[in-house]
């Protein structure tokens, strides 16, 4: 039941069996239906989420109240408003699922106490938070220095399996383009055998 997440934590730091247990006892596994929100704007983030089945996505409203995609997550990747979770202010962004999903979840609570019982946890959620930045600063440059078509192709190489799960318009908000540009590219791509 627990080898995924364990797997990815593992690729961090080395656990004993009793660390194991302890930290598998701390998660809350949830089965959410697709179109579920978890998060809303002004809410506190109450979780940590690592996807053990399903898609999710977060995004904001812009100025216009249009939603702005900000990433997806799926199977082996974590999911949190790390600011509002971290500071318990309220969150800026929604998260919501797009598939029906299975998560496993830590709240504020829990995860202080694996991180008291269990203190070399600091180092993966370090590693998580790290590739998280890492991931939005390759999209922010992405986003300023790039074309709309190279960041449909980047973003095929970040997410391959995307395309084939969500809706057109969740990849065109994330890209900033409209649907039809989407639908455009990859016919262009599907001739070239891309």
């Amino acid at each position: 039941m627990y080898e995924n997440i364990l797997k990815n934590v593992t690729r961090f730091i080395s656990l004993t069996p009793e660390e194991e247990t302890f930290f598998t006892d701390l998660l809350v596994c949830k089965s959410i239906p697709k179109k579920t929100v978890l998060l809303r704007e002004g809410e506190i983030c109450q979780f940590e989420g690592f996807i053990h089945k399903g898609c999710l996505r977060m995004y904001c409203l812009n100025d216009k109240g249009v939603e702005v995609t900000i990433l997806f997550a799926i199977e082996d990747w974590w999911i949190s408003d790390i600011a509002s979770f971290q500071d318990q202010v309220s969150s800026k962004l929604y998260i919501e699922t797009l598939e029906d999903s299975e998560i496993y979840m830590l709240d504020p609570t829990t995860k202080e106490k694996l991180l008291q019982e269990v203190p070399k946890f600091e180092r993966v959620f370090r590693m998580l938070v790290q590739r998280n930045l890492s991931t939005l600063q390759n999209r922010l440059v992405s986003t300023i220095a790039e074309s709309a078509s190279e960041r449909y192709l980047e973003f095929i190489k970040v997410y391959p399996s995307i395309p084939q799960r969500v809706a057109q318009y969740y990849i065109a908000s994330y890209l900033g383009v409209s649907k039809e540009f989407v639908s455009t590219i990859r016919k262009r791509l599907a001739s070239k055998g891309k």
